[in-house]
């Protein structure tokens, strides 16, 4: 049996796996000049064998409008990935060292999502949902600032969910709605993603 299948049989995980083979997640069909990126909700099984989600803050980059965001690993599509899949596997394997392609396996999407800021690049994000071995080793690029775990049980924690004020490039601060985990606070894209997460094991 691979390392990865006890995961597959935890009954958080055959919940999310049925809910995403009864409706794959929504496409988003593109305007011309839309980019496509993928993105990697990689789960594993962590303490007492409960479900982890594998998050990134990604390091500060002038250019880049996510800078020092929490995130999920991914990025947008090259032209030599087959498909918005091989971008999520190689955008994970590229951010944090991890080949879901030999130590898991992609088990369904969530929705769509695109940016709802004005001032971002025209985007679709498809978000991919896989699980890997529990041993797996985090190898951070330097694109990555810090990789860490977060346990299901804090997705689900209905006190971490709440309206935040944080800094917007180029906006100064706003209040969102928002997810905390200690001392990282996700918003925006990764935090919508997160949402249908949740709501695919069942809501909090």
């Amino acid at each position: 049996m691979s390392p990865h299948r006890p995961l597959l049989a935890h009954p958080d995980v055959v919940r999310l796996s049925a809910a995403l083979r009864a409706r794959p997640g929504r496409q988003i069909v593109a305007e011309p000049g839309t980019r496509y990126a993928a993105i990697m909700l990689l789960l594993r099984a962590g303490a007492h064998d409960g479900p982890e989600l594998l998050m990134i803050k990604r390091a500060e980059a002038e250019r880049d409008p996510w800078s020092g965001h929490v995130a999920c690993p991914g990025g947008r599509m090259d032209p030599t990935d087959r498909d918005l899949e091989h971008t999520a596997i190689r955008e994970t394997w590229e951010e944090t060292g991890i080949d879901v392609a030999s130590a898991g396996e992609v088990v369904g999407t969530l929705d769509d999502v695109a940016p709802r800021t004005p001032s971002l690049p025209p985007l679709v994000i498809r978000p991919f949902v896989g699980v890997v071995r529990p041993d797996v080793e985090i190898v951070a690029s330097p694109e990555v600032a810090e990789a860490f775990w977060v346990p299901l049980a804090a997705l689900r924690d209905a006190t971490a969910w709440a309206l935040r004020p944080v800094q917007v490039r180029d906006v100064g601060e706003l209040r969102v709605s928002t997810f905390q985990h200690g001392a990282y606070t996700v918003w925006g894209i990764t935090e919508r993603v997160l949402r249908q997460l949740l709501e695919r094991f069942g809501g909090a």
